[in-house]
């Protein structure tokens, strides 16, 4: 209501802004939330919050007195404070996978966990509070977490299989995140049942069924002529695709990481 009143008209701009003179170095405007604009609720609170001190001493002015109940309280701004602890996270995993000159398809799976093991943590933390603002925000993250598992409906049954093969192919986290998810859980990752086995087994029969499948009419005696890093081991090789080269370019240490004969002896 306010950043409104503050924007209504050039007059209520510059009186604001006057505010600020002496007191900051470059005087702002409060701004408004843009529902097709990712942030822009936390950014209106973040300003909003910064230029909290100005807005008594803008409605000080007789001609504004009738908006003077609409001032956010003390404790008001403590409610506002909190949603923004809530908030700010979801700003850098926006910004984290926002790029233009570098790929972040890799990081989906990480993102999607991070936000959920966060949002359980904030409900965690309110279900144990009984004051009612507390409540009320308990119940409004609650619900953002049914949204975010939607999306995450809609996104894995389609995309799945690449998101969790780009995931492994990440060199700074090949099959780790799996083995946290069967720690958090007290699972073994040896175990057939594992994080980290099934999805080390469906990347394996992924690559044979849609790369290697592909390529099996490439000479077996071809795999001789080429360096021996550029492709998976012989063994692996001609048992599998017979391939004259590794469709992800792993590096030896990836080969090894991901040959399901060494995933009892690969350590995090």
């Amino acid at each position: 209501m306010l950043a409104v009143l503050f924007t209504l008209t050039p007059g209520h701009r510059h009186e604001f802004l006057d505010c600020q003179k002496a007191k900051v170095r470059i005087a702002v405007l409060l701004i408004m939330d843009v529902k097709t604009r990712c942030n822009s609720t936390l950014e209106l609170l973040e300003r909003a919050y910064r230029l909290r001190e100005f807005t008594p001493e803008w409605l000080q002015n007789l001609q504004y007195t009738e908006y003077r109940p609409q001032c956010t309280t003390h404790d008001e701004w403590t409610i506002v404070k909190y949603v923004l602890e809530v908030l700010r996270p979801f700003q850098y995993w926006t910004l984290w996978t926002s790029k233009r000159d570098t790929v972040t398809f890799h990081h989906v799976i990480t993102v999607y966990h991070d936000m959920f093991d966060h949002v359980d943590g904030v409900m965690r933390f309110l279900a144990k509070e009984k004051t009612q603002w507390k409540e009320d925000l308990f119940f409004a993250v609650k619900f953002a977490r049914q949204k975010l598992s939607k999306y995450y409906a809609k996104v894995t049954p389609m995309t799945g299989m690449l998101l969790m093969s780009a995931h492994i192919l990440d060199p700074f986290r090949k099959l780790r995140s799996f083995r946290k998810w069967d720690q958090r859980m007290d699972i073994n990752p040896e175990d057939e049942t594992s994080y980290t086995t099934q999805y080390q087994e469906a990347f394996l029969k992924y690559v044979e069924n849609e790369y290697c499948a592909k390529h099996r009419h490439v000479p077996v005696n071809e795999l001789q002529s080429l360096p021996s890093s550029n492709h998976i081991s012989s063994a692996t090789a001609s048992r599998s695709c017979r391939s004259s080269f590794d469709p992800y370019h792993l590096s030896s240490d990836d080969q090894e990481y991901l040959t399901p004969n060494n995933v009892a002896e690969t350590k995090t």
